[in-house]
């Protein structure tokens, strides 16, 4: 198997994507989280950047990781000045990183355009830069900036950039595809020739960007010429469209290319990673995925679901084990009677007797209430908690942990306060005990949501450590106008696992009332609390 390192620019790269932002704190919980995973170098930030980045290089120095190697970011010298004099330059030796990783200008246009110097002055600030850099004790992988766009504009220029990193002892030259714009064949081109000039004295790695979609096949390619280093982000997030999603690149690397990127025991954690760093991030993770998200491995036709459960391979590429994941079995109206016969196994395994004739009464029941309830607007197929909740009404085993006797919200406040924009009063009750009480908040689920959690959290405490991550509704007939049902999803989390919930109503606050109450229904369930 080949080696390739994987450069993970999660805390850098990723960082830069919109609405992203990491407290100390989270950058080390991230770097935890990769170290577990087995990359081989964390770009962990640009200590001359802010403040935040240098204090956290600071705290990273005592953590002990078993795997991967902490890496700090930032730019060659300005120009006209000595590498002593830089900032830049003196943060990153500050950062105390036994590699760094440093940009410089490939394209003419940047070097003429954005930093307004000389052709000659550009060469001089990359070897120049990674000669200090190495001198001082340091391993320098150079990223070399819009090489691509420089390759298609002016070749001998940009080589003679990679030849000056070259010349100042860099260990690895990474070739940046920095607009994301470029397409296989184009992408193929210039790695090829520059393994060609540079692939016999020194490492070549590739780092894209996705704003054509061709992020990973690009880095794919890459490595198929050749290239022994490669750069991305777990979750694919980034500036614009983001860079390769290494949740993607690394098990088509692993599984499908023969390349080693991490231990194969570490691969069977790539979901419960990625779902780590996407709770820290504070980022739903894209069901659609590959490899790692909820529908990476769900089936919901039929025929397809009859197939997989006599043979795996008939519809899935690799086992979901492999990388962590599971086998899912969506619920709907087309589901047949196997679909119906496997959920409930996985999620009620005591309902099933045994006995062929009673259990396909049962699965028979089932059937007809999933399909009256679609009929009506419900989705069972992206709610696995109200299902749950809804056979165990069908069958007998539910046990009601409360009783919502009314509810009212009101947003009508002339002058809310921050983030107070509705009220919402509600009364429950549990074995006979009456709980009246009132919520704030930005809206009236959230006011609903809040009051109802206030009155149950003293009777269950324990629903004070799970919470709403989203909140999704769908108009149902939009030609009812405001007459027409509504659906609301409701996901919830307690950081641990995540679980969705289902409203219908023509109503929305009382369909999210619905799922709402199925939400903490659910929960209180699985936790096997006694009244």
């Amino acid at each position: 198997m080949r080696k390739i390192e994987i450069l993970d620019s999660t805390l850098r790269d990723g960082a830069q994507g919109e609405g992203v932002s990491y407290s100390l704190q989270d950058k080390i919980y991230i770097c935890q989280a990769l170290d577990d995973l087995g990359v081989t170098y964390i770009e962990a930030g640009n200590p001359g950047s802010n403040p935040k980045d240098m204090e956290f290089f600071r705290k990273v120095k005592n953590i002990k990781f078993k795997n991967s190697e902490i890496c700090a970011f930032g730019s060659t010298r300005r120009k006209n000045i000595s590498c002593d004099e830089d900032e830049n330059l003196q943060s990153l030796l500050k950062a105390g990183t036994k590699t760094v990783v440093v940009f410089g200008k490939s394209w003419t246009l940047h070097v003429t355009q954005i930093l307004k110097t000389s052709l000659q002055e550009n060469l001089n600030m990359i070897r120049q830069s990674v000669e200090y850099l190495v001198k001082k004790g340091r391993k320098v992988i150079y990223d070399a900036e819009h090489f691509f766009t420089a390759y298609y504009d002016d070749k001998e220029y940009a080589f003679q950039t990679i030849q000056a990193a070259v010349d100042g002892g860099a260990k690895t030259i990474c070739l940046c595809e920095t607009k994301g714009g470029f397409l296989i064949d184009e992408c193929r081109a210039a790695v090829t020739e520059a393994i060609q000039r540079f692939g016999d004295k020194v490492q070549i790695g590739i780092h894209t960007h996705n704003d054509c979609g061709l992020a990973v096949a690009n880095s794919l390619v890459a490595v198929k010429e050749g290239v022994t280093h490669v750069q991305g982000v777990l979750l694919g997030f980034g500036e614009r469209t983001g860079n390769a999603n290494l949740s993607t690149l690394i098990p088509d690397l692993q599984l499908k290319m023969d390349c080693q990127c991490i231990q194969p025991e570490q691969l069977s954690n790539l979901t419960s990673i990625c779902h780590r760093i996407a709770e820290i991030t504070n980022i739903n993770l894209n069901a659609q995925f590959p490899y790692v998200g909820v529908n990476a491995f769900a089936h919901k036709a039929g025929m397809h679901i009859d197939a997989v459960l006599k043979n795996p391979w008939a519809y899935e590429h690799i086992s979901p084990e492999v990388v962590g994941n599971s086998r899912v079995f969506l619920m709907s109206e087309v589901a047949g009677r196997a679909t119906v016969m496997e959920k409930v196994k996985s999620i009620l395994p005591e309902l099933l007797s045994g006995n062929a004739e009673k259990d396909k009464l049962i699965i028979n029941k089932i059937m007809k209430r999933v399909k009256e309830l679609e009929s009506e607007g419900y989705q069972f197929e992206g709610a696995d908690g109200s299902f749950e909740l809804m056979v165990k009404k069908l069958t007998g085993l539910y046990k009601p942990f409360f009783k919502l006797h009314y509810y009212q919200t009101n947003g009508s406040n002339p002058r809310p306060e921050e983030g107070v924009c509705s009220c919402a009063q509600i009364k429950v009750e549990v074995d006979g005990k009456f709980e009246v009480t009132a919520g704030e908040g930005n809206g009236p689920v959230n006011a609903l949501d809040i009051a109802l959690r206030r009155a149950l959290q003293k009777f269950y405490p324990v629903v004070t450590g799970f919470h709403l991550i989203d909140y999704k509704v769908r108009v149902l007939d939009s030609k009812l106008a405001t007459a027409t049902a509504v659906r609301v999803i409701i996901e919830s989390s307690d950081g641990k696992s995540n679980w969705t919930t289902i409203g219908v109503s023509s109503d929305v606050i009382e369909a999210s009332c619905i799922a709402l109450i199925d939400s903490f229904e659910y929960k209180l369930s699985k936790e096997n609390i006694l009244k």
